[in-house]
């Protein structure tokens, strides 16, 4: 009994979609973080579970689920403590998650965002551009609705995501090394020497945990 609210619960928090969506050659769907929908754990800050086959729309930062071949998107996240799929944690934050990357006084976060590229333009002599349309992709957005749908045909996803940092509280973004060691001015040659040494790569998520390990362990605020 309690299971069947549960999942009426959660339904009710989300917008259906009947559709199947887009495939790579290889059986992923582009505009997800994972190559399938895994069964992930939904809990509540009630403390209440639901197992779902779950995964995340990095273009609309949506937190999917699939259920009857149907797509459902999170849309209300406010009662939502946690998401866990396989070994990694999400956590709402505004209208979309985060992934924990390190929780510790100096959390590290990172924002999975995709964009969605157009195919290359015709161009001079029989070449072609990547100069994006905005009033093509427009047009994609209105005939599609979410990308929960299948993609237009060689539209491909471009990974840009996002790393967040939280210390005492608040929260800030950084993309590279540059913008980390602005965070840390007091201690940013410590962090620049163990980046050097230990040739942290921040599209290395095992790096940047890494490296939120070392800030953490030597108390730099």
């Amino acid at each position: 009994m309690k299971g069947s609210y549960l999942i009426t619960a959660i339904v009710a928090l989300c917008n259906c979609i009947n559709t199947g969506a887009q495939e790579n050659s290889d059986g992923s769907t582009p505009q997800y973080l994972f190559p399938d929908f895994t069964t992930g754990t939904v809990i509540m800050k009630n403390g209440r579970q639901q197992k779902l086959a779950i995964n995340y729309n990095t273009i609309t930062e949506k937190m999917v689920y699939l259920q009857n071949n149907n797509f459902f998107d999170m849309i209300s996240i406010n009662t939502i403590d946690t998401v866990v799929i396989m070994q990694s944690r999400f956590v709402p934050s505004g209208k979309v998650f985060f992934e924990v990357l390190y929780d510790g006084p100096v959390a590290f976060f990172i924002q999975h965002k995709g964009k969605l590229l157009p195919p290359p333009a015709p161009a001079a002599y029989g070449g072609t551009s990547q100069v994006s349309s905005s009033k093509y992709l427009n047009s994609v957005e209105l005939s599609s609705g979410r990308y929960n749908l299948e993609l237009p045909e060689d539209f491909k996803v471009q990974a840009e995501p996002v790393f967040w940092l939280r210390r005492d509280s608040a929260m800030a973004s950084f993309l590279g090394e540059k913008q980390l060691l602005k965070l840390f001015p007091g201690n940013d040659q410590d962090i620049r020497k163990f980046i050097k040494q230990y040739h942290i790569k921040f599209d290395r998520l095992s790096d940047v945990v890494h490296l939120a390990r070392f800030i953490n362990e030597k108390n730099i605020k």
